[in-house]
């Protein structure tokens, strides 16, 4: 699977952003499909994660309530609604796609095929 994400850019605190990612095959509804994001001098973390068929979503602490991960299968696509950003949500983001057990959700070893990653700034 080849996973290309869009729809970074540089926005004021409070804003909000569709994040999206394609991708590639007729193997994409079979995948669990993950954000991350790096933020500069920091590791990658886990921001959101939406398994298959859609029906279980799961979040970081500090995402939860703003951001929201949704998928649209039959266009390969799996989106991530931004809202109300902070300064802190600025990072590089990445989509991710994986076959994760539960435990292994909101980890990148989880996950076999990422994207190059979108630039997301947030003003203050």
């Amino acid at each position: 699977v080849q996973l290309q994400a869009s729809g970074g850019g540089l926005v004021q605190a409070g804003a909000s952003l569709r994040l999206s990612c394609v991708g590639s095959g007729d193997t994409f509804s079979t995948y669990t499909m993950g954000w991350f994001r790096q933020a500069p001098g920091k590791e990658r973390e886990f921001v959101a994660t939406i398994r298959s068929n859609g029906g279980h979503t799961y979040y970081a602490d500090s995402v939860k309530g703003r951001f929201t991960i949704s998928r649209d299968n039959r266009k390969n696509t799996v989106y991530l609604q931004m809202n109300s950003l902070k300064p802190e949500d600025t990072a590089v983001y990445y989509c991710a796609a994986g076959r994760p057990i539960l435990s292994s959700l909101r980890y990148e070893s989880g996950y076999y095929y990422w994207g190059p990653g979108t630039l997301v700034t947030v003003s203050s």
